[in-house]
């Protein structure tokens, strides 16, 4: 049935969501989907003279998920690819950023958001995160990125607002209780 027609189900099944590590061949299907279905600067800091994908990205891009390989590995973080039914659809990460302390990050393609994969996503790398012995799991976003509010919220995490500034958007920090 496609989702024009009717049905006396009020959402859509969930999809299969696997944390994939990433290997060079995924590192190049996961950069793929990022410059055909995500805004450079939900992926990368800003970098380069030319706005949007530029060389300065695509290598940052490739040297962190290089670097990001494990915990307890020099940068002390792991990323991995999100596989949403056998399809890449973003990256989720974790990093040790003190005594129990983990930080966490998301982005998916613009054609996977609204599907539940972000929270499912989220909820394996809490549990991994848990699982390595973290005590709290904070993840940083802004006051207006609407979307991430509600994802933490829905993981359970307490936010608190920073100050605005006429530089920057007003920081929000999210703390999960992991124990």
């Amino acid at each position: 049935m496609s989702r024009t027609e009717s049905s006396d189900a009020a959402e859509p099944t969930p999809a299969a969501v696997r944390l994939v590590d990433v290997s060079e061949a995924v590192l190049e299907q996961l950069l793929t989907v990022a410059i055909q279905d995500a805004d450079a600067d939900e992926v990368t800091p800003p970098l380069g003279s030319a706005a949007g994908w530029n060389s300065d990205r695509i290598s940052w891009f490739r040297e962190y998920h290089h670097a990001a390989a494990g915990l307890d590995g020099p940068a002390q973080q792991k990323s991995w690819a999100i596989s949403s039914d056998g399809e890449l659809a973003g990256s989720i990460r974790l990093k040790r950023t003190g005594a129990g302390a983990l930080e966490t990050g998301i982005w998916l393609g613009r054609s996977f958001r609204g599907r539940g994969i972000a929270r499912e996503a989220l909820r394996l790398v809490i549990d991994r995160a848990a699982a390595s012995g973290a005590s709290v799991l904070e993840a940083d976003t802004t006051a207006g990125n609407a979307a991430a509010l509600v994802l933490l919220r829905s993981a359970g995490a307490e936010l608190e607002e920073g100050e605005a500034s006429d530089a920057a958007a007003v920081p929000v920090k999210a703390r999960i209780a992991l124990r």
